[in-house]
């Protein structure tokens, strides 16, 4: 390793121009961590909330965006056990992943998926851990049910169909044009519904409601998807495109004995993070493997344009993921 390396950082909070390319001091292995070099790293929407400033990095996390990527082992800390200098990982970071080298906890990572390669490999870790832990662990979704995702085309919402699918729940999705319904019809939704020519209420609740909701819009959507739920049903949320305040009639979720939940993933403990991971590995990675499910590409952009793969995301234009390539391979 050399002792600098090129990386895109936030100059100041604002729009996708406020990525620069820059140079940093290669990042070392603490106690339990491995040290990437990153060929591909995921960009997500918390990079760009990050970037306006609305989603600090918590304490002790590098300050340049990027929350998975997918590389080479090039060294390891004290403790660390399960990877050696030159195993192909992806990993679940702390941050800095829009750079040549990345420090993270060795119990985050997990091996490249067979016949995926490192690009495919770098969108996994952010969406599966995120689908994983609120669908499945926090959400409770069983075989049968009938589940509900919105934004049905995104990186989140691609990997939610399919694992939903797979595991044996009755997808249905909303999504904001018919290329993006086909798609979500493609990977396994039973019926998508483009939120600009229907009532998502209305076509849920005619199928006797929603058992499960995923949620990223929040807003209006709040109150909307508490009457689209079943009783004895239950919201995820898990972002807030639309904002995180609204009012609310607590009296239904007692009365249809309503659960209200969500999380977000970057402020979780190490040892929480840990623990999705062995059960993904457990769970999921098999599944990959198989080539029963699969990461969604949209689009992939040099590190030095970082600012395009920025903008190409918040124009909502995208299906499934968008990648930055850093070393390639």
């Amino acid at each position: 390793m050399t002792d600098t390396m090129r990386a895109v950082e936030i100059t100041k909070p604002g729009g996708p121009d406020v990525l620069q390319i820059t140079e940093r001091p290669v990042p070392q292995p603490a106690h339990g961590q491995i040290v990437m070099k990153v060929a591909w790293a995921g960009v997500n929407r918390p990079d760009a909330l990050q970037r306006a400033g609305a989603y600090a990095p918590p304490p002790g996390a590098s300050d340049l965006p990027g929350l998975e990527a997918a590389g080479e082992v090039v060294a390891v800390g004290t403790g660390v056990t399960e990877w050696s200098v030159g195993d192909q990982v992806c990993g679940l970071l702390p941050g800095g992943g829009y750079a040549e080298y990345v420090a993270t906890p060795a119990a985050h990572c997990l091996p490249v998926p067979k016949g995926l390669s490192l690009k495919e490999a770098a969108c996994l870790p952010e969406t599966y851990f995120t689908v994983f832990s609120n669908v499945f662990t926090r959400g409770g979704l069983k075989a049968g049910e009938r589940f509900l995702i919105h934004g049905g085309s995104s990186g989140i919402g691609t990997t939610a169909i399919q694992l939903a699918h797979v595991f044996g729940a009755r997808v249905f999705v909303t999504a904001g044009s018919e290329e993006k319904c086909q798609a979500c019809l493609d990977l396994g939704a039973e019926r998508a519904i483009n939120y600009r020519e229907e009532d998502f209420v209305d076509v849920i609740r005619a199928e006797g409601g929603a058992d499960l909701i995923l949620d990223m819009v929040g807003g209006e959507y709040i109150p909307r998807n508490l009457k689209a739920l079943a009783d004895d049903g239950r919201l995820v949320q898990i972002a807030f495109l639309q904002g995180p305040k609204v009012e609310v009639n607590f009296a239904q979720l007692m009365t249809r004995r309503l659960t209200m939940t969500g999380s977000t993933l970057r402020p979780q403990s190490d040892l929480a993070k840990a623990k999705i991971a062995q059960d993904l590995r457990e769970a999921v990675w098999p599944l990959l493997d198989a080539g029963r499910v699969r990461p969604i590409m949209d689009s992939e952009f040099p590190l030095d344009q970082a600012s395009a793969a920025h903008a190409r995301m918040e124009s909502s234009g995208h299906i499934g993921k968008i990648v930055l390539e850093v070393a390639g391979g």
